[in-house]
């Protein structure tokens, strides 16, 4: 059982409740554990227990491995134990345990100690064992065990074993044979005395022999005695008569410490005082020990239990001051003068300990009241804004992000369908084949509702999808089964949709797309024909149960209304607008009736497609290679920033040479620059022979500086040079970090996409540039980007529970921090366009918070792109208002501007490639 704490981990019995519902209510709903057998009523208590499973704080009891979760130790112990038990001797199990069955003794060791004792120069039929022949070992197995004849037995010589077919006077002649080694089951009896009465090396074991043992050196010794291989070879197969001296056991089968693994995986001890050990019930019936504790024994128990309760009774009254023989003899009125004295003593005690009492709760009441100081970042919703951050201008109410402003408005569903889908289309653009393009582009060519020109982005992304969905695999007309399903499951019903019933739906959808999987969509031809390929995945990839709009949606693609004044869905529509339910009743062509289609219905087609496509072969490829690639870069990742360590190592060694060369060269100078009247004094007559010795130095002193100064110059240089090398070194290094991390984020963008970070209330903040096959940095360095705003998402129903179970009123801290306007519901979507918002939010966030500190490291880290996207973002946005002005003068037949010139319309795939 594994331990943790040093003490075992004892299983949750199921509760009285549990128990009662299992006779009153049977069908009862309950949270079960299959790796214990656990049962739990509630959620909360399955969780809380699985999270302490779960924790790295279990020890296997068997071999000792610590910082392992419960299932990791239980494992290692199953393991050993299986292990242990597969080199364990199996003729030997049945007798130690029944030898260790009712023992009582204190600690394992000393059962383990005597059991090995006990055992091991006793053998049993079966048993692999060695035996030493003429100094050779050979493996042989127990055939038969003859115990000590009560007459002289023939003298056998035990170091020298005998065939049995050359033995005249063989054990075998015996005509029943007696118990063997019973005695060694009898742990009360002394080893000496076992041995007396049943003396082990008097038994004869026939054995027999398979062949020699091999060791390490043996090949070497085979060569010096090749002539004892005739004599060695004569045992190999023949039955002979052994005793003990000559036998021995395997370490590995039998040793004190594997004896000690078998009886403690085997026998299991109360926890009451002079407990026996006991042989757990499953094993013993396996191996025929006894389980009801007989009659001698269990008063042996009940003697051992009663004297060890008495002993420590005994030291507990000397502890406390036994009765002198004195106090025995005291007379009566002594007698009770002592025990008024010790009522006395009691009471004081009594009085003394209440008085403790009151103390200890004052001062835990105390150190209740005393704050503690908080070690920041700590729990977000735990931070307070005191005065001093409200006197330095810290900001109280977060910005309100715009739900208006959110592509498709108030409509959660859609936005976040939409959201999902440009992000798969633009981060598996490699697998797909598909060029990026931003999230405004994809918004204008969902909106697109005209036939003439067609939108090549929709053209694009649909042809894309159907190309990965050929290699998913399908159910052939699985729509038109489902909707016929439904419609037996209405009984007669009114089972009409937008003026077309389920029979005329099924017959529009006979022919239409039936060969989508191999029809050819080319690139050089506009992927003409997807609309019809459209129809045909959806009728084999998608049925009313993973996809309840199907019918709508084949119904609006497959008939139109009888007038032709049906409400075209405009581009400039409203974000929630949605046209009227219309009878639709003449059936027509998909590539017509598409454009009609209302931006919900495309959007949740494309969610549909997406979410199968991300089991193609083709995207879990490209996963594992972007998993590949990001090993790859961790490891590219290290050695720059070994570089990097190194290169400011050595410039940090050339300012320190550079320090000590500027005041060495400062007094060169002065060396070289001397007066020269000293040289130029012509010395007199007496005194020509001692000047002309000091010129002569002199000239020689000031050579030797210049010399020295040149040196140094030249030195002083060549550390500049090497500075500046290793400042262009470092500025590289510090370039290919920058390089790392965003190809990181576009490798770990198309694994898992992950939010910058949660603020103090859980909201999620995303920011979806740089993933996959879009790139934040373009040529020459221009900025890029997807989105170019920042998006706020709710708190998930989960982190909702989180925040409802603290105390405080969370609500009203909302309204106060965030605003009742700006408080987002479950999975409620709304956004930041401009960058003065962003930089507002930013403001807002507080680093003594755990969540927050890191979503604002996220921010600093991603700030030189995320700021210049938005920026460019909004002057896109500014330019393209203004196109449609200067565009006046270009007129379609229809009377509008160019939609042609479009930016969502100028949009190519480069990637593309032809179908075939």
């Amino acid at each position: 059982m594994p331990t943790c704490r040093r003490k075992r981990v004892v299983l949750t019995e199921p509760s009285p409740a549990l128990l009662e519902a299992l006779r009153t209510d049977p069908n009862r709903e309950v949270y079960y554990l299959s790796q214990t057998g656990e049962i739990f009523e509630t959620y909360d208590e399955y969780t809380a227990r699985m999270s302490f499973y779960r924790r790295k704080q279990f020890q296997c009891e068997v071999t000792g491995k610590s910082g392992l979760d419960y299932f990791q130790a239980l494992d290692s112990e199953q393991q050993e134990a299986r292990t242990m038990h597969s080199r364990f001797p199996d003729p030997l199990k049945a007798a130690v345990l029944k030898a260790v069955q009712w023992q009582v003794m204190g600690r394992l060791d000393h059962l383990v100690e005597a059991v090995y004792e006990r055992f091991k120069d006793r053998y049993f039929p079966d048993e692999r064992v060695s035996v030493d022949i003429e100094g050779d070992k050979y493996a042989a197995r127990v055939v038969q065990v003859f115990p000590p004849r009560t007459t002289s037995a023939p003298s056998t010589s035990a170091t020298s074993p005998v065939p049995l077919a050359s033995t005249s006077s063989s054990p075998l002649s015996d005509e029943e044979q007696q118990p063997i080694h019973k005695i060694a089951e009898d742990l009360k009896t002394p080893v000496k005395d076992a041995a007396l009465k049943d003396d082990p090396s008097q038994y004869i074991y026939k054995v027999q022999i398979f062949e020699e043992e091999r060791h390490p050196g043996a090949n070497k010794s085979h060569e010096k005695s090749k002539g004892k291989e005739t004599t060695k070879s004569q045992w190999t197969g023949s039955l002979m008569d052994v005793r003990c001296p000559v036998m021995s056991r395997d370490r590995l089968a039998f040793s004190k410490s594997i004896l000690r693994r078998f009886i403690r995986d085997c026998v299991d001890r109360d926890a009451a005082v002079a407990s026996p050990w006991t042989v757990k019930p499953a094993i013993a019936e396996r191996f025929g020990v006894n389980t009801v504790m007989p009659e001698e024994t269990r008063k042996g128990v009940e003697t051992i239990k009663k004297g060890e309760i008495d002993k420590r009774k005994k030291v507990w009254e000397d502890k406390e001051g036994p009765a002198t023989k004195k106090q025995k003899k005291m007379s009566a009125a002594a007698e009770e003068k002592a025990n008024a004295a010790a009522e006395k003593r009691e009471r004081e005690a009594r009085e003394k300990a209440e008085k403790m009492k009151v103390k200890e709760s004052e001062r835990l009441a105390a150190e209740k009241k005393k704050k503690k100081p908080i070690r920041y970042p700590t729990e977000d919703l735990d931070v307070v804004i005191g005065d001093k951050e409200k006197k330095a201008g810290m900001k109280l109410r977060r910005p309100v992000p715009s739900r208006v402003a959110m592509p498709f408005g108030d409509d959660n569903s859609t936005n976040e369908g939409f959201i999902m889908s440009w992000n798969f289309l633009v981060v598996y653009g490699q697998p797909l084949h598909m060029s990026p393009f931003t999230m405004d582009d994809f918004e204008q060519a969902i909106r697109h509702s005209m036939n003439d020109p067609q939108c090549s982005l929709l053209a694009e992304v649909h042809a894309a999808l159907i190309y990965n969905l050929r290699t998913v695999p399908f159910n052939r007309h699985s729509a038109l089964l489902s909707l016929l399903r439904v419609k037996e499951e209405m009984e007669g019903e009114d089972d009409v949709v937008l003026g077309v019933s389920t029979d005329e739906l099924t017959a529009a959808m006979a022919d239409v797309g039936s060969n989508w999987e191999r029809a050819p969509l080319r690139h050089s031809e506009g992927r003409l024909g997807w609309e019809e390929s459209l129809v045909g995945c959806l009728k084999d990839h998608a049925n009313v149960g993973n996809f309840p709009r199907i019918r709508e949606i084949l119904t609006r693609l497959l008939f139109a209304p009888e007038s032709t004044a049906e409400p075209s869905v405009s581009s400039n529509a409203s974000p929630s607008g949605t046209p009227a339910p219309t009878s639709l009743s003449v059936p027509t062509s998909p590539s017509t009736r598409y454009y009609s289609l209302p931006p919900e219905d495309r959007i949740a087609i494309l969610s549909f497609m997406c979410n199968l496509a991300i089991s193609s072969k083709a995207i879990h490829a490209h996963m594992e290679w972007c998993e590949e690639q990001l090993t790859a870069l961790r490891k590219e990742k290290i050695e720059v920033n070994r570089s990097k360590k190194q290169c400011a190592e050595e410039m940090n060694a050339l300012d320190e040479s550079a320090k000590e060369l500027k005041p060495l060269n400062g007094v060169d100078e002065d060396v070289v620059m001397q007066d020269s009247s000293d040289l130029s004094e012509a010395p007199g007559s007496e005194g020509e022979a001692e000047g002309g010795i000091v010129a002569r130095h002199k000239r020689r002193t000031q050579a030797k500086d210049r010399e020295l100064a040149r040196a140094k110059s030249a030195s002083a240089k060549q550390a500049l040079a090497e500075h500046r090398r290793l400042d262009e070194e470092l500025n590289k290094l510090e370039r290919r970090l920058e390089g790392i991390e965003r190809e990181f984020r576009k490798l770990l963008g198309a694994v898992r996409v992950k939010p910058l970070g949660k603020d103090r209330f859980y909201n999620r903040i995303w920011w979806f540039d740089g993933m996959g096959a879009a790139s934040l940095v373009g040529s020459g360095g221009a900025v890029q980007y997807g989105t170019g705003r920042i998006f706020v998402q709710g708190p998930s129903e989960f982190d909702i529970e989180v925040l409802e179970r603290r105390e405080e009123n969370i609500t009203a801290r909302r309204k106060e921090e965030e605003g009742e306007e700006g408080m987002l519901g479950v999975g409620e979507w709304a956004v930041y366009n401009d960058l003065d918002e962003v930089d507002e939010f930013i403001a807002w966030l507080n680093p003594k918070g755990v969540r927050e500190l890191a979503l604002k490291n996220a921010f600093a880290k991603w700030g030189q792109h995320l700021g210049p996207g938005v920026k460019r973002r909004s002057a896109d946005l500014t330019m393209n208002a203004r196109l449609p002005e200067a565009r006046r003068s270009a007129r379609t037949r229809h009377g509008g501007p160019d939609i042609a010139r479009e930016p969502y319309m100028l949009w190519t795939n480069r990637k593309a490639v032809n179908g075939s």
